[in-house]
């Protein structure tokens, strides 16, 4: 039995193999890779590397052994992602793994941006297989926002459409962290998650944060969903990923991204990152 980490050389899944790593034996890792020559660090660690790719399902036969606990990290292919997944969760129920857990979106079946749509699909796929399942369904991270703070210290401004809307979010490295809780330890099977930040915050909040900690005096410009999407498109934003994220920015103005269940800071034991940590170690970085 293996615990198996899909996409494992994304920016979640190398996070999630850390954590492996710091509670298991290599050996008892495995990490599912399009790109061998990638995974090559994680190989030279010890964690087996099973090629396959979500878009090629013959190539997912052999990525998964009975027993094994599975992690499948949602795909980066938005379009793509409901028959990706359900390649893997076919391959999955084939092999007769142990345990599905599945990394979805904050609100599950309730979760009504169009973001949301895939993984709502993809979590049913799994109810139907009858494979045993663990729904993270995981909030926003906040790298979403530090990762792009080229423009905001450029236009001296943080430009969304979510008005007064906050966001729980949580550092990558803490979602990371829940799912290590989950595949090695017991009683996770059948329940949803419902993960996100302990504290939610506004983007005036995380503005002032960005101000102080580049130097800069960073404002919080909230315009109308129009304006945004002609903001993001003019920046070369492609407009069907533009349309999503002004989207997103809606759920944010509804509350539906602020939830604060407790949930992901119990599995992990421990408070997760505050969004000013994770915007000081992105600007001293």
């Amino acid at each position: 039995m293996s615990i198996v980490v899909t996409g494992a050389t994304g920016k979640l899944g190398r996070f999630v193999i850390e954590g492996l790593l710091e509670k298991v034996p290599a050996e008892q890792i495995a990490a599912v890779v399009r790109d061998k020559e990638k995974a090559a660090g994680l190989a030279a660690r010890g964690v087996e590397l099973r090629v396959a790719d979500y878009n090629a399902p013959g190539t997912l036969g052999g990525a998964f052994a009975p027993g094994d606990r599975v992690l499948l990290i949602s795909g980066s292919e938005i379009g793509s992602r409901v028959p990706q997944h359900k390649a893997v969760v076919d391959a999955a129920k084939a092999a007769g793994v142990s345990l599905l857990a599945y990394t979805g979106a904050l609100g599950g079946p309730d979760a009504d941006f169009a973001l949301a749509a895939e993984h709502k699909a993809t979590e049913q796929a799994i109810l139907a297989s009858g494979l045993p399942y663990a729904f993270l369904r995981n909030g926003w991270y906040t790298e979403v926002y530090t990762e792009n703070l080229a423009p905001v210290l450029e236009h001296g401004a943080v430009v969304q459409s979510a008005g007064e809307g906050r966001v729980a979010s949580a550092a990558r490295a803490d979602y990371a962290a829940a799912a290590v809780a989950v595949l090695t330890g017991e009683g996770h099977e059948g329940k949803a998650y419902e993960l996100s930040g302990d504290t939610a915050w506004s983007f005036a909040e995380y503005a002032a944060e960005v101000s102080k900690w580049s130097g800069k005096e960073i404002a919080y410009n909230n315009v109308p969903s129009d304006v945004h999407l002609g903001i993001l498109t003019g920046a070369g934003v492609p407009e069907p990923f533009a349309e999503i994220l002004v989207d997103v920015d809606r759920a944010v103005a509804r509350g539906l991204l602020a939830r604060t269940s407790g949930d992901l800071s119990r599995l992990i034991g421990r408070p997760t990152t505050p969004m000013a940590a994770t915007v000081a170690a992105a600007l001293k970085g």
